[in-house]
């Protein structure tokens, strides 16, 4: 190659700098609508109840309240006497062993308020989770809401045998599924194992 090309091509790429890379524009955030009859419904509760409740999500027909147990009774009383729910579909629990604690669920309808026959209100509450429980006789004890919705009777008998959560003011705080003799840790636990494997 001449001397002359070199000097030529040597000097275009000097002549032309490297272009830039376009900015990509940062992704905006929608403002997400709620649906409003749900939004509704968990408004008030955090009117009446403000920083002692927490709204974990508003979706069509659910919407989920965390609160403490201490005001977990306060708050099904207010759902069932001032929005109209009537009756508790299911109860359940979760084990969370990485925080000491146990997630007790409720799933709240209604049977008598046409306008929410499709809506679920979840209830959300925690117990203390004892390394070593003894089922009614340690610390992971809640409020029964069995004097509010009746129907939570044999869904918190399961819960207390299953997870080891005691349901203070509970009529029946028996074995459901379980021998009476059951000497192990809640089979729901997770570090419940079971012999031989």
């Amino acid at each position: 190659m001449s001397e002359e090309k070199k000097e030529s091509i040597e000097s275009e790429s000097q002549e032309k700098p490297t272009p830039k890379p376009t900015p990509t524009k940062k992704p905006t955030l929608e403002k997400v609508n709620l649906p409003e009859f749900e939004k509704g419904l968990a408004d008030k509760i955090v009117e009446k109840f403000g920083e002692k409740t927490k709204v974990a999500f508003v979706k069509p027909d659910r919407v989920r309240i965390n609160v403490s147990k201490e005001n977990v009774h306060d708050v099904a009383e207010f759902i069932r006497d001032e929005l109209n729910f009537d009756h508790a579909e299911s109860v359940s629990g979760v084990d969370y062993p990485q925080d000491k604690e146990i997630e007790v669920v409720y799933h709240i309808g209604s049977y008598t308020d046409s306008s929410l026959a499709r809506q679920i209100l979840v209830l959300a509450t925690r117990a203390p989770r004892e390394e070593n429980p003894i089922p009614g006789n340690d610390a992971t004890r809640l409020p029964s809401l069995r004097d509010i919705f009746y129907s939570v009777e044999f869904h918190e008998r399961e819960v207390f045998e299953m997870l080891g959560v005691y349901f203070e003011g509970h009529p029946d705080n028996r074995r459901l599924l379980l021998p009476e003799d059951w000497a192990d840790l809640p089979p729901l636990r997770k570090d419940f194992a079971i012999k031989g494997r």
